[in-house]
């Protein structure tokens, strides 16, 4: 007697299951997130025979695995991964849409494609179609014969295609509209994302092709579908930055041969992604002789340092509360740098009208260019330029006094490398490193100390 598909509700975000629907789930606590799941019962049971038992083994007895990393050509992203790619790597790479995946991964393989000129390449698309993908990747010089591209969502199909043609480097894009015809539910679901990448990271590791997944992002920005996917794969990237404008950001939040500290820069043009060779210049636009407002800090992203621009604007407010517009930074911490100037400097700025903007739309959100808001709130309340070659850096609390921020003597040789000739900071920066450092080291160690550098 066959037996009857068994119907369920699964919370599309964390992936429990229930009988019947329920306006909240009771494991993550999202409203409105179960949807009903049909699974077919399995035709044969799959028994796995033990072949053998396995016993621990010493820390000596174990060798540690070095792996063959292989370049793709582009600087900044060999830098996120790791130093390269490993074969057999699962990599899952999310972001807006728009904001230039299919691009960077279709540069990608151009670039690989040039270097690896005796292996095979696949790009599965589930959303464009074959002559889209086609044509993004004759403009981006890809001539490679053994490039192949499958417009098809069906996983079974696809992986009959991975198996004919045997690619060394594939793309699928996205797993989200990838289905498995051993269940009934719907694209883009739990069980059906769940269900791809298992079979999709078992393969890949046994065939030793390194693959790169597509995934769709929610509108709170984590990746749609359930964590386990991200659990799943060996390195997770997120490719971040305006979609309007021109500047875009790879950042690895897990990465399984490598660290999480590297950020790769890279700039839209019209001929595809170009990668930034120095950031620092990149964020910093010609500076507008004599202008009020502004001062430069310097941040840490990866193990590189980056100075970025702050821009202040205090205008006088005349109909009531002051508003607080904020670019790039929170904007509570904006009130907190507000509320401290108001208290210990005897500034009444809380009336006034506040914008605060980092150019280039970099966000910031440690604590160590503090210093620097408030340095470029003063100078704009009291029309006050500061010199262009001034950084500003330390960490605020909220007793007014400056505080000290880690990795001071990388960030340092590469302010003496661009010709910054002053360092305003914490009393212990300037005593540790002011004979060490040809920079002109100003200690601070209340806020109040800043307006000796304005010119008060």
């Amino acid at each position: 007697m066959a037996k009857k598909s068994k119907k369920v509700f699964e919370c599309s975000n964390c992936g429990f299951q229930t009988a019947k629907w329920m306006g909240r789930c009771t494991d993550c606590g999202e409203w409105n997130s179960f949807t009903e799941q049909t699974f077919s019962p399995v035709q044969e049971s799959i028994k796995v025979k033990a072949v053998g038992e396995t016993q621990p083994k010493k820390l000596k007895e174990i060798e540690v695995e070095t792996y063959n990393r292989v370049s793709t050509g582009i600087d900044e992203f060999d830098r996120v991964v790791g130093g390269g790619l490993v074969p057999g790597s699962l990599i899952l790479i999310g972001g807006e849409p728009g904001i230039g995946k299919s691009t960077l991964l279709t540069e990608m393989l151009s670039k690989l494609s040039g270097r690896q000129e005796n292996e095979s390449f696949l790009y599965v698309s589930g959303e464009e179609s074959e002559g889209q993908v086609a044509g993004r990747a004759k403009r981006m010089g890809l001539k490679n014969d053994s490039f192949y591209i499958y417009n098809e969502t069906n996983w079974q199909n696809i992986l009959n295609q991975i198996k004919k043609i045997k690619p060394r480097f594939m793309v699928l894009d996205s797993i989200q509209t990838t289905t498995s015809s051993e269940l009934s539910s719907p694209p883009g679901t739990v069980s059906q994302i769940r269900e791809v990448t298992y079979e999709l990271m078992n393969h890949v590791k046994a065939t030793g092709i390194t693959c790169f997944v597509v995934g769709h992002i929610t509108k709170d920005g984590a990746i749609a579908g359930p964590k386990i996917l991200e659990h799943m794969v060996d390195t997770v990237i997120y490719f971040e930055g305006d979609q309007f404008g021109h500047y875009r950001m790879l950042r690895a939040i897990k990465n399984r041969f490598g660290n999480t500290n590297e950020v790769g820069i890279f700039e839209m043009k019209e001929d595809g992604l170009n990668e930034v060779k120095n950031p620092s210049q990149f964020f910093l636009e010609d500076d507008l002789e004599g202008s009020f407002g502004k001062s430069l800090t310097c941040i840490k992203e990866g193990t590189r340092p980056l100075f970025v621009e702050v821009q202040a604007l205090v205008a006088e407010n005349k109909f009531g509360n002051g508003r607080r517009t904020t670019q790039g930074l929170d904007n509570n911490r904006v009130a907190m740098m507000v509320a401290i100037i108001e208290k210990y400097a005897s500034i009444p700025m809380g009336m006034n009208d506040i914008y605060v903007n980092v150019v280039g739309s970099m966000k910031l959100t440690t604590r160590e260019s503090d210093l620097s808001i408030i340095a470029a709130l003063l100078s704009s309340y009291k029309s006050k330029p500061i010199p262009k070659d001034t950084i500003f850096l330390g960490e605020v609390g909220l007793t007014g006094e400056v505080r000290t921020v880690p990795h001071m003597e990388m960030r340092i040789k590469e302010m003496e490398s661009l010709n910054y000739k002053t360092l305003v900071a914490s009393p212990k920066i300037a005593r540790e490193f002011s004979k060490k450092s040809k920079l002109k080291i100003i200690p601070v160690r209340k806020i109040t100390d800043i307006f000796s550098v304005l010119g008060d």
